[in-house]
């Protein structure tokens, strides 16, 4: 089983900049995958990233271009660098680590807030 915790959240105005954070303990060997997602209480969870072993990611159309993310596997930490965000932009960012046997782990979130 691996731990998953969030950080870096925090509030910051439209066009503003922010890195989230996730570090993974445990069974790190046994990932396969990791990812963020995000949730408002208005819509459903999100998918926002995904970042495979070798470090090749991947992106959702509302973030391309302006998302990008990096792991530090000295660390086994993996990073979201959120650029020019904006209010849609708001919400409770969470890590996700996929498992090679199957299954999956999520960590308790952190918030994000874009406003004026």
């Amino acid at each position: 089983q691996v731990q998953l915790v969030e950080s870096g959240g925090g509030w910051v105005q439209p066009g503003g900049s922010l890195t989230l954070s996730c570090a993974a303990s445990g069974a790190i060997s046994s990932i396969s995958r990791m990812a963020w997602y995000r949730q408002t209480p208005e819509k459903e969870r999100e998918w926002v990233a995904s970042v495979g072993r070798i470090g090749s990611g991947a992106f959702s159309d509302a973030v391309k271009g302006r998302f990008t993310a990096s792991r530090d596997d000295a660390k086994n930490t993996l990073h979201l660098i959120m650029n020019n965000l904006t209010p849609e932009d708001t919400g409770v960012y969470y890590c996700q680590a996929m498992y090679f046997q199957g299954g999956q782990s999520w960590g308790p979130g952190t918030q994000v807030t874009v406003s004026s």
